[in-house]
Formats: structure tokens, sequence, C-alpha cells
């Protein structure tokens, strides 16, 4: 598109340079320039608005004709909701207004303060056009649905009855005949049923006072209208809105504008807010929601919901859209709705027993039906004898006629036997589809439901610790709006369809101080050529990540309740451009520690350091709210850094359940680290949480001695509403199986104020249980070590002053847990006397954009040159999908992720057709050698390179 000759035309059409527009028009047609003729303005003078908006407003009579005949959008809205008829009965212009009613304006759209076209002018003529307009687009969509119902196009039924304004469903023809007398009379089921779903009446009469169940001609059609199905029909509950008064304990009576839907009853500051579902103050379900009035006031109402809360209204008798009466009986209507989906089963024992037909029958039927088929089939073979040996001179006997009549009436007798079967699971299946739909409707209420409870507990848990109520509730009218800018307000998401991620300008600068014995140590991943120049690895991805804001984790979720989280397929906006196979790799990140552990004489100093490794293999997950692409079966990764020494090779050993074994050795042979995942997901409503089972084995050669330990567990916070942030909690017990002794750590749960966030405590105890000196610090930071009185020490102090540490500007003491607080020197309070056995390396600057990646993750999917002739085929890197998102192609990535899963697949089920098992090449399942748990093993061999007869999973 040619951006110059776009706002060109923009500018043209606002100015009414007739003869340029016309030029322009005229190129276009021609195929000279490309220019959407449905452009919107960038400008701050035309922000949204079309050429025909602008052409419309300014009162431009010859630009909008010609734009019209060019096929600009007659009824394409602007950022604010408004048509090219909203501007003309906007400025009175009556020319524009029949111009575009005949060219078919569609008088019906809303804009975003809720207007019609009709709504806005203040010209009595305009609105009678339009009023005469509105009736005759009403009575031709009317006349449409007619047709529909008697033609038995569900199809065209459906489009017009889903429409956001649809036609009457009970209007009537010359005879007085409803869709519903139509559709009964010509036997169309589908019809009847459609119609009777979206609250047609059947009791409606016409001129000839016939009722649909009058003109049906149809048993089974009578059936329906009797309302043998009614019990299975879901009433459709339309939205409905309006000015209230609501009071407050704080704040008195304050107008709201109300609306009431799908079983929720919301309250916004101002209609538009409504129309566009955001800044909603509040909302409440309506399960078990009962009305009730005062006899002395006739405006107010009251509403009490499941949870005892009560809610007060009052209908505005200045602004009586709707009456007191009117508004209970559909809060009614929504009570008993929610109520029926929440609270109860749908379909009772009993009521399944009446309608479902009972497996005896259909076995009775189908026996029935093969007994006569055999029948036929071996009195045809009979008869099929006689006549071959027929003699053909001869005329048929009486004897030939008579077989012939048994084996007519052995047809009809199948045919009818056939007939009844089908029939019966005719039935069986159309009860089993209601039931379906009952289960869908269901599971919409409570997971709007779940919506509803996550955002009160949101907005709970910051009014409880900021100290100030939830919404906007104590802003005045004009403090609301002034908070919020115009920009603002046009980029607002709807609602819960909002997950709010890091932008570049909020990434986290991570600065340390530089102290401590570690301040010297060697620090992977820099970017930079090492200090032996083995080699240089790179510091940036080819592309940015894209930005998650127009999507929401919830908005996937919501539509797998009952599913297994690791079966669920998540759009490929959600990942970040790594395997969980290299996510794993990343333990590695911090193998100085081994290398230390190495040097230390003494046990207990050998201990502190593999705790701190192990403390530091979770540290990379902080601000990682991207997934990890999901392994394919088969898949493999290996890692080789000469310049951190050591190299790792991973595979995915198994995929239902998903398991990645790996096997890191030190180049030196100076240590040995291995272990087998499998991430167990949980879905806990506000978050999902991963339990990574498996067993973490580091052997240290040099002493002969072996640890084990299992990772905390991960969980990823706000997936319905609020920001992203991840916290790892639980403890770990890791474990020297030669000495005996054992670290157990705690990694602390953040809490509601947030007090704990991140902080990892815990000990070093002999093998007589004695503690031997104490840890503490956080996962996202660093850890120390120092001896267990001092600690107590601290600690108990700290108690002691609790109430004093509450204004000190520490982390998490004034933050809820949805802001995370920002690391720094001064988030961990150092105890003097204590050893610092780790601190994390600084992020690259632009990690925000790189999905957050350290350093060392940067490097992890780098495919040098001459690389892809020396690893197997199916190495990570090689992968297309990830490599596709790597260089910002996301929608490649999409479907060569779609096309792999797609093919795992098909594997699967060859494999499952030929009873053929899958072989892992690298690793076999055996017993940990130090615990006896279940573990993946190495086998060995795979440096030799040699990768003949791999499958072809990519």
């Amino acid at each position: 598109m040619n951006s110059d000759a776009e706002e060109e035309l923009l500018h043209d059409a606002r100015n009414g340079n007739f003869k340029e527009v016309r030029e322009l028009l005229k190129n276009i047609r021609k195929g000279q320039t490309v220019v959407n003729i449905n452009c919107k303005g960038k400008s701050k003078s035309n922000l949204g608005w079309t050429p025909l908006h602008l052409a419309c407003y300014f009162g431009h009579v010859p630009v909008v004709e010609h734009l019209l005949k060019a096929g600009a959008d007659i009824n394409i809205q602007n950022d604010m909701g408004d048509t090219a008829l909203h501007k003309a009965a906007f400025t009175g212009r009556k020319e524009l207004v029949l111009l575009l009613l005949e060219h078919n304006a569609d008088t019906t759209p809303i804009n975003g303060e809720g207007q019609t076209a009709r709504d806005v002018t203040d010209d009595k003529e305009i609105n009678a056009m339009l009023e005469a307009a509105q009736r005759t687009q009403e009575k031709k969509v009317e006349d449409m649905l007619l047709g529909a119902a008697r033609e038995g196009n569900v199809v065209k039924l459906s489009e017009l009855l889903n429409k956001a304004i649809p036609p009457d469903i009970n209007c009537t023809d010359q005879m007085g005949n409803t869709p519903l007398h139509c559709a009964s009379y010509r036997g169309l089921k589908q019809c009847v049923v459609k119609l009777m779903k979206n609250g047609a009446d059947v009791n409606i009469k016409n001129k000839k006072h016939q009722k649909p169940i009058d003109l049906a001609q149809n048993i089974e059609i009578k059936q329906i209208l009797q309302a043998r199905i009614s019990k299975y029909i879901i009433k459709t509950l339309h939205r409905f809105e309006g000015p209230l008064g609501k009071s407050s304990r704080f704040f008195g009576w304050k107008v709201f504008w109300v609306v009431l839907e799908h079983g929720v009853i919301s309250w916004y500051q101002k209609q538009a807010d409504a129309v566009n579902q955001v800044h909603r103050q509040g909302c409440k379900h309506l399960t078990q929601a009962v009305c009730s009035v005062k006899s002395t006031d006739k405006y107010s109402f009251s509403v009490k919901c499941f949870d005892d809360s009560i809610h007060h209204f009052r209908v505005l008798p200045k602004h009586l859209s709707h009456t007191r009466e009117e508004w209970m009986t559909v809060i009614e209507e929504h009570s008993a709705y929610s109520t029926h989906y929440c609270s109860q089963d749908q379909i009772s024992d009993e009521e399944e027993e009446e309608e479902l037909v009972p497996e005896e029958d259909l076995k009775q039927a189908l026996e029935e039906a093969q007994i006569c088929h055999q029948k036929l089939e071996s009195e045809v073979s009979v008869f099929l004898t006689e006549v071959s040996t027929l003699d053909a001179t001869k005329g048929i006997d009486s004897d030939i006629l008579q077989q012939v009549k048994q084996v007519l009436g052995s047809s009809q007798e199948t045919c009818t036997a056939l007939s009844n079967c089908l029939i019966l699971f005719l039935r069986q299946d159309k009860a089993r589809n209601f039931k379906l739909k009952h289960e869908q409707e269901k599971t919409k209420i409570l997971s709007e439901a779940l919506q509803t409870l996550a955002s009160e507990h949101h907005e709970l848990e910051q009014s409880l610790v900021k100290g100030t109520p939830p919404h906007h509730s104590i802003l005045s009218e004009d403090e609301f709006y002034d908070a919020i800018s115009d920009s603002d307000s046009e980029q607002s998401l709807s609602g819960f369809e909002t997950v709010a991620n890091s932008s570049p300008e909020d990434s986290l600068n991570l600065s340390y101080c530089k102290k401590g014995s570690m301040s010297d140590e060697k620090k992977p991943g820099g970017g930079a050529s090492t200090s032996n120049g083995i080699k240089k690895h790179r510091t940036s991805l080819p592309s940015p990540m894209f930005s998650r804001n127009d999507f929401s984790i919830w908005s996937i979720l919501r539509k797998c309740i009952g599913m297994e989280l690791s079966k669920i397929t998540m759009p490929v906006i959600f990942n970040e451009p790594l395997s969980f196979l290299q996510r794993l790799s990343e333990y590695m990140e911090h193998t100085y520690l081994i290398q230390k552990a190495n040097q230390c004489r003494d046990t207990v100093e050998r201990m502190q350091c593999v705790a701190a490794f192990a403390v530091s293999a979770v540290a990379s997950q902080w601000e990682r709210t991207g997934k990890p692409f999901n392994p394919l079966l088969g898949e493999t990764y290996e890692l080789v850094r000469e310049d951190l020494g050591f190299r790792l090779i991973s595979e995915q050993v198994s995929h239902h359940p998903p398991v990645s074994a790996f096997y890191a050795e030190g180049i030196a042979n100076d240590f040995v680290f291995h272990g087998s995942i499998y991430p167990k997901l949980k879905f806990w409503g506000k978050s999902v949480e991963a339990e990574p089972k498996g067993i973490i084995t580091l052997e240290l050669l040099k002493y002969n001695e072996a640890y084990t330990w299992t990772n905390p567990t991960c969980c990823v916070h706000n997936i319905i509403v609020g920001k992203l942030w991840i916290e790892q909690y639980g403890n770990m017990e890791i474990t020297n199986h030669k000495t005996g002794e054992k670290c157990i750590l705690n990694f602390k749960p953040c809490g509601l104020f947030g007090k704990e966030l991140h902080k990892v405590e815990g000990y070093v105890q002999d093998k007589s249980k004695k503690k031997i000196c104490c840890l503490y610090g956080k996962w996202t930071e660093c850890l120390y070590s120092i001896d267990p009185a001092t600690f107590e020490s601290y600690k108990k102090n700290d108690r002691k002053n609790g109430d004093d540490k509450k204004n000190l500007k520490q982390a998490g003491s004034g933050e809820e847990p949805d802001e995370m607080p920002l690391p720094d020197c001064e988030t961990v309070h150092v105890i003097p006397g204590s050893t610092l056995l780790w601190r994390i390396a600084p992020r690259p600057l632009n990690s925000a954009q790189m999905y957050n990646f350290t350093h060392f993750a940067l490097a992890l999917n780098e495919l040098d040159k001459g690389m892809e002739s020396i690893i197997p085929k199916t190495d990570c890197r090689l992968r297309p999908d990830i490599r596709a998102m790597e260089n910002g192609d996301i929608d490649t990535a999409s479907e060569e992720k779609k096309r792999l899963e797609e093919k795992q697949r098909a594997a699967r089920k060859n494999r499952s057709k030929s009873d053929e098992d899958w072989k892992t090449r690298w690793f076999h399942q055996g017993s940990n050698p130090y615990n006896g748990g279940q573990d993946w093993l190495y086998s060995g061999n795979y440096w030799d390179r040699d990768y003949s007869n791999l499958p072809d999973i990519y």
C-alpha cells in the first residue's frame, strides 16, 4: 500500500478537492496506484477516520458520490464506532443522509457512546428519514427471516438470528403467519428447533386463529411444538442495560451504566465503557440472586447475591429508560439462568433415562434387524435357485409366485426393522446433542464466573495492600477521566482478555554491587570473547520478541476446562524461541560453581557450592513468562561450551507423559551432571503451577561424591487478569550420598504482601542432623552462608522488630504480589559475617526485547557455519518453527508448529497400528544408582558422531 497516496486521499476528501480525488480514484482503477480506499487516518486531524467519514462530516457531496462509486465501504466504523451515516446525520446534512440511504447504508450500527445515527441528529427531517429507513430495513430483514423459514435455509436463519440486532423472531407475513408457522407447516424440523431455541412463541395465532401446531402435518414436528424437548432448549438471554443509581456504604448514591449479560451484572462509569467493555467498576455473578423492594420507595430495589452481599440500586425518575419492574424481571431471569448452570446438574438422572434410549432397546432393535436380514438373504438364495432351474420355455408357476411374495414380505419386514432401529439411533443422537449443548453452556457460565471471581480477588488484594478501595470509586467524575489519556483509552483491551506484559521501558536493568569473594570469579555467557579467546557468542537474537498485549493465556485455557494441561496446544505467540531441552541446558549457566566445589577440600564448603549451583539453576526463569516449545519425541540438543568447561546432550525420551533426559560432563573429566524432568502442570484458577518431577544428580569425580535433589515448584500468576509473574516455592533437599550431609532449602511463597518474594532460606546438616551452617538469599539474585547461631540471633531480632521493619523500604514490604519489586543491592539484607556464595550475572541491556533471556540463553539456539553438518538432524537448532520464531516470522512459526505436531501424531498412529514401540537413542530407563528412584540414564556413544538411522521428526 502507498501510505503517501492514502494520506493524500484523506487530505483531499477532508478538504473537498473533488478533481484530485477523482484523478486518484481513476489511477486506482487503472492499477497505476495501490491505495486502500477504506484507509484510516493516523494523524491527529483524521485519526481513525476513513475518506468517506471525512467527506460526509465536511459535506462534500461530489467526493462522497465518487467514493461510493469506487466501492468505499459505506458501513465501516471509525475508531469511535461512527459510520459515515453517523457523521452526516450529526452535522445535519440531509442531502448526504439521503445519498447514503440510497446506497443501502445500515441505520443500526451503534457507536462508542451507544448511539445509532438516528440518536445523534437534532434535525427532525433527518430523524424522520432515518426512522423510515430503519423501518424499511427491519421489514426487509423480517421478510428475509420469513423466507428462510419457508425455504428451510438453516444457515441463513442462523445468520439473521445471530446479528447484533436480530429481527423480530415473531414477525408476521400478510396472513399473520410467523416464521414458526411457516416452518411447522412445511415440516422443516431443523428450522423449527432453531426458532424455538431463539425464543419463538408457539402460542401466536395467525389471521385464521391457527397456532403453529395447528398447521403442523408431521407428528415429530407436533411433538416438538408440544414441548417434548422444551427442557433441553437453552433460553436466550439478551443483553439488558441502562443507567441506575448504586449505593455505596462510604460514598452514597452514584450513577453508573449497568449491564446484565450472561448471568452477570456489571457497572461502568459511562455507557461508552460498557460498549467497549473497558474500565468496569464492579460486577457480581447472579447465581441464586434475589431481588427485594421497600413498599415506601417506588424507585429503589436491592439484589442479594449468593455470598449474602446486598447491592442497592435505584432507577432514575428523570431518565426512566427502564422501569424498576423491568429491571427486577430481567435480573430474576439472569439469576435463574445462572443458578441453573452453576448450581445444578443440567439434566437429572430421571430426565436422562426418560429421553435417552435404553441400551437394551438398541440391542433388541439391532438383533431384530439382523434376523430379518438373514431371513431375507436365505429366501432370496432359494428364490434364485428356483429361477435358475426353471425351464426358459415354461411360464412362472404358482409356487414361484408364492416365493416372490414371501421375498417381498421379508423385504418389507427388514425395511421396517431397520427403520425402527434408525429412529432409535436418531433419538439417541438428538438427546446426546442437546446434552452436549447444555454442557457447553454450563462451561461458558462457569468460566465467566471464574473470571469474575478472579477479578474481584485481584481488586481485593490491591485494596488490602494499598489501603484504598478497589476500582476508581474514590475519584470524582472529572478526576476519573483525567486519569485516562486518549491513547490509553483507545488502546485498552476489554476486561479479562488483557495480559499486561513488560515493555522495553519497563524492563529491569539489573545493576549489582561488586562485593564479596565472587566479584573476581569467571562469569559465564558474557557474549564477548572469553579470556582464552575460544569463542565469541552472539549477544542478541535476529528479531525482538512479539508483543503479547493483544493475546491472553486465559482466552486459551477457558476453552480447555477439563483437559490435561500438558495436552493443550497453545498459540505460538505464548512461546519463546527455545525448546524445553534448551531451557534445561540453562542449568549449566553457572558451571563455575561446580568447578569451585571441586577446588574445595572441606565437604561442607562443597555442599555450599552445590547448593548455590542448584539455586542458580532456576534463576534464569525469573521474568521468563514465555513457554518453551514442547520437544518432539526423539528430539535432541547438544551444547559444547569449552569456555565454561562442559558438554551436554539431552533427548526427549517420552511424549505422554513428556519426559526430558539430559547428561552433561566436564571437559576436564571433573564432574558428571545428569537427570530427567517431567513437568507436571496444575491449573489453579488464577495461576498455572509446574511441578518439575524427576531426579537431578551431580557427581564430583575427584571426591567420588554424588549429590541428588529435585527442583522447587514454579508458578505463573495472573493468567486471567493482571501482570504475569513467576515465583518458585517448595523445599529442595540436596543429599551427599557419600557423607550423609544434607542441605535443606526452603523457597518461600510470596504471600499476600510480597514480604517473602523470591526468598530462599535453609541450612546444611551433617548425618546426625546437626546444623553446620545456614544459607539465605533470593533465587533471583544471590545466596549467602553464615553460621547458625548468628543467623538464629538475627532472625529472633528480626521478629521482635517486625513492626519497625514494616516501615523499611525492603522487597515486597509495600508492594502487592502482582507487582514485582525491582531487585537491587538492597533487596537482601546482608547479615554481618556472611559469605557470598553466588550472585547472578546482570542480564543484557536488551533482555526485555529478547524474551528476558540471559547472555547464556541468547546463545543456545545459535547455529554456526558448519554446525549443521556435524549435529544430528534431530537437534533443536534445526526445528523450523523455533527458527522461524527467532527470525521474527510468527506466521511461519505457527504453521510449522502445527505441521510438526500433526506429523508427530501421524507417526504415533502408524506405530500403534504396527504394534511398534518407540526406542530411545541415547538414554534408557533404569534406577538412579544413588537413591534408587526411577530415572533415565545415559547410554553413551553420542559423541562418536554416528547419527545413522535417526527418525525424521522435522
